[in-house]
């Protein structure tokens, strides 16, 4: 793996832990799991980490003596007790981030040039915690790595780009191994029992080290691009059509996060990569497949602009047969839907006269109020007032219908955010 160029490197007793439930014979261990302790020991955990979440700045004067604690019980033979301790690590930096900065770290994605908006106390904590959680991800059991790659995510989103610092090249790593499955819980000592293409018992495990990976593009920002030749093959291998359907669905999510975040810096790998893959998940069978892609298509769209308007005609074709589906079948129909939407809009957004807005436009008012997915709203709407505002001409011919959707979103009960709610009835006033 290529080395983080830009990144340059920066610390009582919990007796109930001690394991007393190991006898040696003869070199061998002969392990008498006892029920009770184990949930004893699992349960003490949980409310170490409870607490720590709950009680916030209180809980600072105890994290020298509790900190500690975890780090012994990290090293636990049992994998209950350790994916409970990677549980509760995050819970130990909300304390000192509620205790030193009020709760929220103040940060920018991919600055790492100026000073650390994290003080002296968070970041000791932060830097001992990502430490023990690194030896955890590469683990040799699943539900363990999974719960470490979700506490690391939780902890670079919560303290920013500073804090993955000295860690960012063993997280990387770490993470591309297990995206490759060459990690030490995918290798089997029983050849016959690795993984093959066909798969799907990791896919609960593999999201969380996909989830991960979209957080180093929310996190490093542009100073990610320069890992997309080593990420995308990986993340690529699973939007295979021999996959199942959750590991193609989970793969578009990866790139559709991805383009989010890096915007202009997909351009290199549009036509190759997320062209093509988007077009497949389009033209999936599984409708959350297609509602990742449609996804993946607008936010792409967003972040390249112009460099896409070549193949906005393939886009609109392929994301117009989700229209199609009956959104009354199941929350995914409906996303799919939904997302539709929220894609065209996007394009509508990037370049009006690129799109047929008098086509497209009573399609997509058709289908609102939104049915499921409710974080594209924004998106949506804000295409909408656009229109109205800019007084284009196919907006205008729609203003009955506008109107209606407008009322039924700005409706009291109606699951649009109050933010939005409130232009929108600043925009009915006028229409």
């Amino acid at each position: 793996m290529q080395s983080l160029a830009y990144l340059s490197p920066g610390q009582g007793e919990f007796g109930g832990l001690d394991d007393s439930d190991d006898d040696e014979e003869g070199g061998n261990y002969v392990i008498n799991v006892r029920t009770a302790l184990l949930e004893a020991k699992k349960g003490a955990i949980t409310a170490i980490g409870e607490i720590g979440a709950h009680c916030g700045a209180a809980f600072v004067p105890f994290l020298e003596k509790t900190i500690p604690l975890l780090q012994k019980a990290a090293s636990n033979w049992h994998p209950l007790i350790k994916t409970e301790v990677a549980d509760a690590f995050p819970s130990m930096v909300l304390s000192v981030v509620a205790g030193e900065h009020g709760g929220s770290v103040t940060w920018k994605k991919g600055d790492v040039g100026g000073a650390s908006p994290m003080g002296a106390r968070t970041t000791a904590v932060v830097n001992t915690v990502l430490k023990e959680l690194m030896v955890l991800m590469n683990d040799d059991d699943k539900d363990t790595v999974g719960k470490a790659c979700e506490s690391v995510q939780n902890i670079i989103e919560v303290c920013g780009p500073h804090a993955l610092v000295p860690v960012a090249n063993e997280c990387l790593e770490s993470v591309h191994s297990l995206l490759t499955k060459s990690a030490p819980c995918q290798i089997s000592e029983d050849p016959e029992e690795n993984y093959d293409d066909e798969d799907d018992d990791h896919d609960s495990f593999m999201t969380s080290v996909c989830d991960l990976f979209g957080a180093f593009g929310r996190v490093m920002g542009s100073h990610f691009v320069q890992y997309l030749p080593q990420f995308l093959p990986a993340i690529c291998s699973f939007a295979k059509s021999s996959r199942p359907t959750s590991d193609r669905a989970m793969a578009l999510g990866c790139l559709g996060e991805i383009a989010q975040e890096l915007g202009d810096g997909i351009r290199e790998y549009w036509k190759s990569v997320f062209f093509p893959i988007i077009l497949a998940g389009l033209g999936d069978e599984d409708h959350n497949v297609k509602r990742n892609a449609a996804f993946c298509a607008g936010v792409s769209c967003e972040g390249l602009g112009d460099f896409v308007i070549a193949e906005y005609g393939q886009l609109l074709g392929a994301v117009g047969q989700l229209f199609g589906i009956d959104r009354s079948a199941n929350d995914t129909s409906a996303a799919a839907v939904d997302n539709a939407c929220a894609c065209i809009s996007r394009m509508i957004m990037v370049s009006p006269n690129n799109v047929p807005v008098s086509q497209v436009l009573p399609v997509i008012l058709s289908k609102l109020p939104l049915k499921s997915d409710m974080t594209e709203n924004e998106t949506i709407y804000k295409c909408l007032l656009g229109l109205l505002q800019m007084n284009n001409a196919d907006a205008v011919a729609q203003k009955a219908e506008i109107k209606r959707v407008f009322t039924e979103a700005a409706a009291d009960g109606s699951k649009v955010d109050d933010e939005t709610k409130q232009k929108l009835k600043m925009a009915l006033t006028a229409l």
